[in-house]
């Protein structure tokens, strides 16, 4: 680990160390939170923000300065003192984890900790074409290529209902109904949900309430079409126009989501844009896309950050952690627990 005063110094340490074929070498930087101060100083900040590898700041018991914290990647604690911060049992054990996961897969994960350090810059419809951008460029990289070869054939086509609604009075209730396949989202079931919204957008007057049939809200997109996009700037057009999560984010304020189960992928991005996110106490949640060498395509980028910060944001995409319900709601991902 890098103490405080070497930050400035560091050369390769905190530019990737990138080998002729541009795999890196030091793709996470531990620094010690223990050797920083508590004033701000200004350069190594600045180094930091700058900085192209993956800074994580590794802090004892006593809180990162919070200068430092705001600089980097993400803290690991014995103790989660703010959002920046993730509490684990043992630090060192955690940056191991996280450099062996980003060696994995180094282009998603790399892109991602760039692309979350501007997300709370920009207005969520520029954030969500930034993210766009990045998931549509990892889709032609050689990690999601490996990880196509994997995935074998897709399975037969399901029933063609993706979305149940019904009125009643100034309540529009939107219902995913794609039980048998855990109400993974599918084109058709991006544009039934664009459908619903739209409803609500015409009619000032609706409250929205989005729940899901099944054992679970939501296990992501559906594997099946994934690549399926004829090339990627084409995905990256459909990706932007066709954003359920945009739209969510500008209906919020009479949105509701009540999430039960399973909450994967896109079933965490696009409730997380509510105004309201209602859990059940067998809730999950968890960001799977890193192990296919993608980053959260479906506003997650924007949606979590604004929740619970880019800190933790990171931490459950490179981890691929799942959190329980309780969790959530003390991290603010969920509002509430039914």
């Amino acid at each position: 680990m890098l103490r405080v005063t070497e930050v400035v110094s560091a050369g390769e340490e905190l530019n990737l160390g990138l080998s002729a074929d541009a795999t890196p070498s030091l793709p996470v930087v531990g620094i010690d939170a223990d050797s920083a101060r508590e004033e701000p100083i200004s350069e190594v900040a600045a180094r930091l923000r700058q900085a192209r590898a993956i800074t994580v700041a590794v802090a004892g018991s006593a809180p990162a300065p919070g200068w430092l914290t705001e600089a980097v990647d993400l803290t690991i604690a014995p103790v989660a003192h703010d959002r920046r911060t993730v509490a684990v049992a043992d630090a060192v054990s955690e940056l191991a984890a996280l450099d062996g996961v980003t060696r994995l897969h180094p282009q998603a994960a790399i892109g991602l900790a760039w692309l979350l350090r501007g997300s709370g810059h920009s207005d969520v419809w520029s954030a969500l074409a930034a993210e766009s951008a990045l998931y549509s460029t990892l889709l032609a990289g050689p990690d999601f290529a490996g990880w196509l070869a994997m995935r074998g054939p897709s399975r037969s086509p399901d029933a063609p209902d993706r979305v149940q609604l019904h009125r009643e009075g100034s309540v529009l209730h939107v219902t995913l109904s794609r039980s048998a396949r855990r109400n993974a989202v599918d084109s058709a079931m991006r544009h039934a949900l664009l459908e619903a919204l739209g409803v609500a957008r015409w009619d000032s007057s609706l409250r929205v309430e989005i729940d899901a049939e099944g054992p679970d809200f939501c296990a992501g997109g559906d594997l099946d079409e994934f690549g399926r996009a004829p090339d990627p700037a084409t995905a990256h057009l459909i990706r932007v126009t066709a954003s359920a999560g945009g739209v969510l984010h500008d209906l919020r304020e009479r949105v509701t989501v009540r999430v039960h189960g399973a909450c994967l992928g896109a079933g965490v991005e696009l409730p997380s844009f509510a105004g309201r996110v209602i859990a059940a106490g067998n809730s999950s949640f968890g960001l799977p896309e890193l192990a296919m060498g993608l980053i959260p395509g479906a506003g997650g980028t924007v949606s979590l950050p604004r929740r619970i910060g880019r800190w933790r944001t990171l931490w459950l995409a490179l981890r691929g952690a799942r959190i329980d319900a309780s969790t959530a709601l003390a991290w603010g991902l969920v509002d509430e627990l039914d």
